[in-house]
């Protein structure tokens, strides 16, 4: 399978939590589309104290995975939102 593109887009946005509406991290993505995976290579900033889960309400928003053989997050439907 293909390698996610090895040049990183410029614009960044903010992964929120929609429970509580925290910040999770600043992602730089590419493209239009919906937020359905977070290549952690990608993480600009990261807000959060341990992996897939939110510092303030706990709430579980991703999953560890392996997608194209680059470690990602696996975003849960509903979970996180950017902004």
């Amino acid at each position: 399978m293909a390698k996610p593109n090895s040049k990183q887009p410029v614009k960044t946005v903010d992964v929120i939590c929609t429970k509580c509406k925290t910040v999770l991290f600043k992602y730089r993505k590419g493209g239009k589309g919906a937020l359905v995976k977070c290549f952690k290579e990608r993480i600009a900033k990261d807000f959060t104290t341990s992996e897939c889960l939110c510092p303030n309400c706990g709430n579980t928003f991703a999953r560890d995975a392996l997608i194209r053989g680059t470690p990602a997050y696996k975003i849960i439907g509903g979970k996180a939102t950017i902004k």
